[in-house]
């Protein structure tokens, strides 16, 4: 079953986090999709650019540092997703079950749940992929709901469970999304389970839908393509042309229905209908293998027709393409052990980062290019690709951390010495600041002596500023001049205006007072506090004085254990690469060689066929030397 999306799995599982965060965000009054946390964002920024490895190692940071408490669910369902697309389902299902656990939304279970189904079979993982589905409930919306049934469908035909597929199927061969897909699995699962009849009927409907996507086309194709070859092998080459004329011309499955129309008219006894499809087919590509064997059906319907001669000529022409082929597939052969597949596919794909969604755009050079569609169209070929790419980008980011430990090592030096530097210089500027500090909370306690005695005693002239100290010497001095002057009666009205400036001096102290004493107070309070600063910094350089060299030995220690383990990786993952190459390599040889046998068979069946041409043609000339019966 294909997959109808063609979004990669791992935008759609960030789709769904940005669908728990805009519900979290509805319910709060918030925007839709609005981002609490700015380093949230940034992960996503780096996930939106196909940079998944940044943005899980982001990710990751962030959440070890709680930097993304707002987008908490959402967070770890996109782990969890980018998880799933470097193939790790176990951690990926571990963060799914631990949201479970912790009570999260039925929205964002479902979708967890569904999607590590998806990626559990898609790898091939049957029985974890089955326990997965069992645990989605009915939260999912209608479009993944439809692809749930699909799947459920998809691993119960896995374990012959035919009737199982059937019943889920038949409920939903009626939706509009997932009707085409269910009505072609659901056909396929009937006939194996022993309904040909009903099998067919379903099959035949798809067969004969007017369809508009170019998907969907194919779908039908497939299905017309299914019930020729079944009605052939049932031996009603009638049923089988009427299937395979619907299949499109030019289409993933028209090279099996020309050939499967051919093998109809010849089985109706009309090998001359049968030249058409098969005069068609012989000129497309050899990599298929309806091609071949088209090459060899041409010549056998000429030989029908009694055409021996133009029969043996293209039996020839056969067996001289087939033994060129051979040789090009050597060619192929040899070009991809000594490496040129691979390292071409590398050179012409770059990529930044690692990550299973990656996609090969452009071919290599090859001594032969038409071999690399069979090889690159094979699953197997495109996994086992993508994991030599990936171990490519983490030796390559082994080896960055490398050097940068290097340069970390010598940041670390740089500062030792920098501190070793600068330690003289801040312990004298230290210890003057300390003999300070004493002579300043010396000072402190003797004002705060001063503002106790002011205080109690009530006197306000402790607190006058510096104009009424002033006046109030110049009052002194008058009365001081008054006073030698005796007690003239010419000087009593001087006397007076003395009495009355001092009883006005004296009340304005005494209602400054509370307000001055506050003042006095609160200036106390901002010393203390500066005193206590300045002894907490003077507390702190002390323990840094012990604290800095061992986090010096502590950040030397974790860069000679990082780059001990890294020494170790980087051969362990560089040999996993050599083997992982030569899997691939293994893989595409594997493909091409199992064209060469195709090649053989029919290279053999045409030779035979030339030789009972000539058998034929020396009986014709010499009647009497046939073999008696």
């Amino acid at each position: 079953m294909r997959s109808r999306s063609r979004f990669p799995l791992v935008r759609r599982l960030a789709a769904a986090a940005m669908l728990v965060a805009a519900g979290a965000a509805s319910a709060a009054g918030d925007p839709p999709n609005a981002i609490k946390d700015p380093h949230y964002g940034d992960t996503l920024f780096h996930f939106f650019q196909d940079r998944y490895f940044t943005s899980i190692t982001t990710l990751m940071t962030s959440q070890h540092f709680d930097r993304v408490s707002h987008h908490a669910d959402e967070a770890e369902v996109l782990r969890g997703g980018m998880l799933l697309s470097y193939g790790l389902h176990r951690e990926a299902g571990q963060i799914f079950a631990q949201l479970i656990e912790k009570g999260a939304k039925p929205a964002v279970r479902d979708r967890a749940w569904f999607y590590l189904a998806k990626i559990r079979y898609q790898r091939g993982f049957l029985a974890e992929a089955e326990e997965a589905i069992a645990r989605v409930e009915n939260n999912l919306p209608p479009e993944l709901d439809d692809e749930r049934g699909l799947l459920k469908a998809q691993l119960l035909m896995a374990r012959q469970d035919y009737a199982g597929a059937a019943a889920v199927l038949d409920g939903m061969k009626a939706r509009t999304g997932a009707g085409l897909y269910a009505r072609y699995n659901l056909g396929v699962a009937l006939i194996k389970n022993g309904d040909f009849a009903g099998g067919s009927k379903l099959l035949d409907e798809l067969g004969q839908m007017p369809l508009a996507s170019d998907e969907h086309r194919t779908l039908r194709d497939k299905a017309n393509v299914a019930l020729g070859f079944a009605a052939l092998v049932d031996n009603r080459p009638e049923a089988a042309r009427q299937h395979l004329e619907r299949v499109r011309l030019e289409g993933l499955h028209s090279n099996k229905a020309l050939l499967g129309f051919g093998w109809a008219a010849d089985a109706l006894k009309q090998p001359k209908l049968a030249l058409v499809p098969w005069m068609e087919l012989q000129q497309r590509d050899l990599s298929d293998s309806a091609v071949l064997e088209a090459r060899i059906a041409v010549p056998y319907a000429y030989a029908e027709l009694g055409a021996f001669g133009q029969s043996l000529e293209r039996y020839n022409e056969a067996i001289a393409v087939f033994e060129r082929e051979a040789v090009s597939l050597d060619e192929s052969i040899a070009a991809i052990r000594a490496g040129k597949l691979v390292e071409g596919l590398i050179e012409r794909n770059p990529g930044d980062e690692m990550g299973w969604f990656w996609t090969i755009r452009e071919l290599p050079e090859m001594p032969h290019a038409g071999h690399l569609s069979q090889v690159l169209a094979e699953h197997e070929f495109q996994e086992a690709f993508k994991n030599y790419r990936d171990l490519r980008f983490l030796s390559k980011n082994l080896q960055n951390w490398q050097d940068n430990l290097g340069v970390f090592g010598d940041m670390l030096e740089n500062r030792r010495k920098a501190y070793a530097d600068r330690l003289p210089k801040v312990l004298d500027a230290a210890k003057a600041s300390e003999n300070g500090l004493d002579a300043l909370q010396k000072r402190r306690d003797t004002l705060a002596a001063e503002l106790e005695r002011a205080e109690a005693d009530a006197d306000g002239a402790a607190f006058a500023d510096a104009k009424q100290r002033e006046l109030m010497e110049r009052i002194d001095s008058v009365q001081a001049t008054l006073k030698q002057l005796g007690d003239d009666a010419e000087f009593a009205p001087a006397r007076h205006r003395a009495r009355l400036a001092a009883g006005a001096m004296t009340w304005q102290l005494a209602q400054d007072h509370p307000g001055r004493v506050w003042k006095a107070r609160k200036g106390l309070a901002r010393i203390d506090t500066e005193l206590a600063e300045a002894k907490r910094h003077d507390a702190a350089l002390a323990q840094a004085q012990k604290d800095e060299p061992v986090r010096f030995d502590q950040f030397g220690n974790r860069i000679g254990d990082l780059g001990k383990r890294i020494g170790v990786l980087i051969p362990h993952v560089a040999a996993l690469g050599k083997e992982q190459q030569q899997a691939v390599q293994d893989i595409a040889v594997a493909a091409l060689s199992r064209q060469k046998e195709r090649l053989a068979v029919y290279m053999t069946q045409a030779r035979f066929a030339v030789a009972q041409l000539y058998d034929r043609a020396n009986l014709a000339r010499n009647p009497d030397h046939a073999t008696p019966q």
